[in-house]
């Protein structure tokens, strides 16, 4: 009679054993999943860094990827959702609990006559129960369902992480050299005001300069160096700001290769908004929110149905041993009749949840538009700047031959070459800058299009 009354069990619940029992494996592959994501950032390379060591970007990337604190938290907020999955699949299992009591008691009370003639008397009690979820309209199952999909919207928000920490390490990596160059640029400024000033007071020393040119120079010359110290100010900020979007804000001294250059390739614009509606994790996290959202409009409709749920218990108890034993075998059909509409009202609020959650995707998306649109149209506008800029170097560099020319043979004034100075160092200065918004857009346009 019991294994006949087993084979007839609900096919639900026949389905629901079935998941209980893949649960090991599915959390296994899930773990291994996750490990497969941070592992080849962590074995990539060693995540410390000597005193003097030269990084590439490369190398800058792997030691983010293995030790940034946020995506450690996401990690873990990974392994959380996992967790919760374990714990909505506890309601396929039985629930098994145990009990024991001793009591004394004196039925006389305290004091009076009749207390002289009665003995205090002990007793005993323990008990085993049992309870299984028989079949409950699939609500364990939807419960289960809704924890997989927050997993996955977590997992995706983890990838979204890992995007935004590969964009800050290039930015700040960038962003280091450009402080680089333009440091040099400032010092190379500083050189020539030197020599600019050394000449003026040969000309002013042989009587063929007034002491205005000298004095001229040596006011270009301070603003040089005061421009100088701005410049090594920048550099030692963006190598601070690097050290952080790395994860090691106690980095030692390093230094990082030169790849500012732009390695220029043609991008669809229509083409890279359907790739950033495929692959942005943001779009991904929120559309799996969409449909856990949905499952749950589903979960608290079941809250209508009835359940029925078994239980059985073993117990003992009596005052003296051995004790008397007893059991007890049973069905139990719950069926809720009537709530308050405390039901219908929570239907009504995951829908308007639901509802929210759909508008916010479509802004989402909207959004991620923009975003592929700006980084597009800031990658073409500093392409078309990086070549008018390196022509600018030139003709400055050739102006400036030709002023200090002018000057040795007396024909030039100190303006003339001041000028001439100062439109070599924006020049250069300008010419860093497009490389830099180049590579920035580069960059943000991959974020954009959700590019590993």
């Amino acid at each position: 009679m019991n294994e006949g009354r087993r084979d007839r069990r609900p096919q639900g619940l026949n389905r629901a054993l079935l998941r209980s029992r893949m649960m090991p494996m599915a959390r296994t592959v899930a773990s291994l999943l996750l490990m497969m994501v941070l592992l080849p950032a962590a074995a990539a390379a060693d995540d410390t860094i000597r005193a003097g060591e030269t990084l590439t970007l490369e190398r800058c990337l792997a030691i983010a990827l293995s030790r940034h604190p946020d995506l450690q938290a996401a990690a873990h907020t990974v392994r959380a959702g996992e967790s919760r999955i374990g714990q909505a699949r506890a309601g396929y299992y039985p629930r098994l609990s145990g009990a024991a009591g001793y009591s004394r008691s004196d039925p006389s009370g305290a004091g009076g006559a009749a207390g002289r003639f009665s003995n205090p008397s002990d007793s005993y009690s323990s008990s085993l129960s049992l309870s299984q979820n028989l079949y409950d309209f699939g609500k364990t199952a939807t419960q289960v369902r809704i924890r997989e999909l927050d997993r996955d919207s977590s997992q995706a928000d983890f990838e979204q992480v890992r995007a935004q920490i590969v964009l800050g390490v290039k930015q700040a990596y960038w962003e280091l050299l450009k402080s680089e160059r333009d440091r040099e640029v400032a010092r190379e400024a500083v050189g020539q005001f030197q020599q600019h000033l050394d000449r003026a007071k040969g000309f002013f020393d042989v009587g063929t300069k007034p002491k205005f040119d000298v004095t001229k120079a040596e006011v270009d010359l301070s603003g040089a160096k005061l421009a100088l110290l701005k410049a090594e100010n920048a550099w030692r900020l963006a190598r601070v700001s690097l050290s952080n979007a790395i994860g090691l804000p106690e980095a030692p001294e390093f230094a990082i290769v030169d790849s500012l250059s732009a390695t220029r390739a043609p991008v669809a614009l229509d083409e890279g908004i359907r790739l950033a509606y495929d692959r942005r994790p943001e779009i991904r996290a929120l559309t799996v929110r969409v449909q856990a959202q949905a499952e749950t409009v589903n979960l608290v409709k079941k809250d209508n149905y009835p359940f029925l749920t078994g239980n059985a218990s073993y117990g003992w108890g009596g005052g003296d041993f051995p004790l008397d034993d007893g059991w007890s075998v049973g069905a139990q059909v719950n069926v809720p009749l009537f709530s308050g509409y405390a039901t219908k009202y929570q239907i009504e609020e995951a829908r308007a949840t639901l509802d929210a959650l759909n508008a916010s995707l479509a802004a989402l998306r909207q959004a991620v538009s923009l975003e592929v649109k700006q980084a597009w149209l800031n990658l073409r506008e500093a392409s078309d700047r990086i070549d008018t800029a390196a022509l600018s170097v030139r003709q400055a560099e050739e102006n400036l031959e030709l002023a200090q020319g002018r000057y040795a043979t007396g024909v030039g004034s100190p303006i003339e070459v001041t000028d001439a100075l100062v439109a070599v160092s924006n020049a250069k200065t300008a010419h860093t800058a497009a490389l830099y918004d180049y590579r920035v857009a580069q960059a943000s346009l991959e974020k954009a299009t959700g590019e590993r």
